[in-house]
């Protein structure tokens, strides 16, 4: 069964998901993670990055997860 891709960001209101431009979708999801920060601390902020990205696309997802959040929490598949 081939499942449909999605063509554009979905956000949830309500329990419902609707159709959203890109700049509402990434403002969500920036506020949600800082909300989530500033509630329980850095430490509950994580990042997963993949081992086909790019050296350096790798080095500014940890400097994003480090500088920008102020967590340690990375992680790549490089290691495995």
């Amino acid at each position: 069964m081939k499942l449909p891709r999605l063509t554009e960001p979905l956000v949830r209101d309500h329990g419902a998901l609707r159709a959203a431009s890109w700049d509402e979708a990434l403002d969500r999801a920036a506020g949600l993670i800082r909300a989530s920060v500033d509630r329980h601390g850095p430490g509950a902020f994580g990042l997963f990055s993949c081992s086909k990205a790019t050296n350096e696309v790798n080095y500014l997802a940890q400097k994003l997860a480090r500088v920008v959040i102020g967590s340690n929490n990375v992680d790549s598949c490089n290691r495995t």
